[in-house]
């Protein structure tokens, strides 16, 4: 007899439903270890899309400084005196720090008016250092031009790269590129545009940062430090850099050592290692519940399997006595256990993915994040491969647990299963 015949099948599905309960208690057991397994996982990943997006608008290996006023008198200064960056500060730091990798400076000023014809707005404008672009992970896509470059900071020439929301308003839908915007009174050229998505409502405008020092007499001084930092991978190895910041800051400054208030010390890579710590350890945990979930289905399936054998050992008799052979009965049995754990190991997979697709929906709506606010959840997703393993597995516990017993039924004379009760 042929593994999948047709009367084999036929026989199969009318056995099935004659034992309803039997057969509904065995693809549960399956539906429900795949189900589980695809909810915790898919939650674990949809929680950790989440978190890690708000990330998104940084390198997570980025560290930010800035000056405050300092809180001790040190060395003849008095104290609350107000701090300030010098371009030499960090070249400084490039030099001392070799982690430190991409470097900008950064001039800010809020709510200058920026004008193109009869339109305008008051918007952010940063004077910016070419590395900004990769620090704040900005975008220019093809056709959009470019971002300042270091021409454009050796000549101090007056271009703007300016984002979505600054084009939108001023231009109405006109190519901003090569057009000229007026930024305090000065005509300042469109070079780039940049089109993230920002959470802030305002837009933006960058200038090459020496002619934001210029036009803004800050002639030598910043207002902040945006770098970002390789080799460190570890919270303690962020931990220790950010003070060993702090310090040398404070020499070339002037500041009491213990005047850790004085300098402002913004470390997303020690924020971002430790977020992604506790998440290894969250999907761990997951993984060893829908394990477990997974092998409470196994034993559940293998149970039924025996028993199911069990109580069939008089029906193998009786089709051994009109000539069935014992290979034919083993073989539906087989055939049976796959079919059930085929099929609801399926019906686990659909309802899985429209729970997690269900739930990614309620909490966009209950925590606003289907815009560009910050987000805990997002995306919620399992490996297909890890879904079709954990059914194989379920399939083949399936088939070892009614393979023994059965084979050992199949083998007994015919009357002796009759007799079987």
């Amino acid at each position: 007899m042929k593994f999948f015949e047709f009367d084999t099948i036929r026989e199969i599905f009318s056995t099935m439903r004659q034992s309803k309960l039997r057969t509904f208690l065995t693809g549960f057991s399956v539906a429900w270890g795949i189900f589980m397994l695809i909810v915790l996982l898919g939650s674990g990943k949809g929680l950790q899309n989440g978190v890690s997006s708000n990330f998104s608008n940084y390198a997570v290996n980025m560290v930010n400084v800035w000056p405050r006023r300092t809180n001790m008198p040190y060395k003849g200064f008095k104290a609350y005196r107000r701090l300030r960056f010098r371009d030499q500060d960090m070249e400084m730091l490039k030099n001392h720090f070799p982690q430190i990798d991409k470097a900008s400076g950064i001039i800010s000023l809020y709510g200058s008016t920026v004008s193109y014809g009869k339109e305008y707005g008051n918007y952010g404008i940063n004077g910016v250092m070419p590395d900004y672009k990769d620090i704040r992970m900005l975008s220019i896509e093809a056709g959009n031009g470019r971002f300042i470059n270091n021409i454009d900071m050796s000549e101090e020439r007056k271009v703007v790269v300016i984002n979505q929301r600054v084009a939108d308003n001023l231009f109405r839908g006109e190519e901003p590129l090569g057009k000229y915007v007026q930024i305090g009174g000065i005509a300042f050229m469109v070079v780039g545009l940049e089109t993230k998505t920002s959470n802030d409502e305002n837009g933006y405008c960058y200038i090459p940062h020496s002619t934001a020092q210029t036009i803004y007499n800050r002639r030598g001084y910043t207002d902040e430090f945006y770098f970002t930092v390789t080799g460190m991978d570890s919270p303690e190895a962020n931990e220790a850099f950010t003070l060993a910041l702090r310090k040398t800051l404070a020499r070339s400054l002037i500041v009491h050592p213990d005047d850790t208030a004085a300098i402002g010390v913004w470390n997303m890579a020690e924020n971002y290692v430790q977020t992604m710590r506790i998440f290894s350890t969250i999907q761990l945990f997951v993984f060893i519940i829908g394990l477990c979930t997974l092998v409470a289905g196994i034993v559940g399936v293998g149970n039924i399997m025996v028993i199911t054998v069990k109580e069939r050992t008089r029906e193998f008799g009786i089709k051994k006595a009109i000539g069935a052979s014992p290979s034919n009965i083993l073989n539906s049995i087989l055939i049976e256990s796959v079919i059930i754990t085929g099929i609801f190991g399926y019906v686990g997979m659909v309802l899985g993915i429209g729970t997690l697709e269900l739930l990614n929906l309620i909490m966009e709506n209950a925590t606003g994040t289907g815009g560009d606010g910050p987000k805990v959840f997002l995306n919620p997703s399992v490996d297909l491969n890890i879904v079709l393993v954990a059914t194989g597995i379920l399939i083949a516990s399936g088939l070892l647990a009614g393979y023994f017993p059965a084979r050992k039924a199949v083998n007994i004379k015919p009357v002796e299963a009759m007799r079987a009760e």
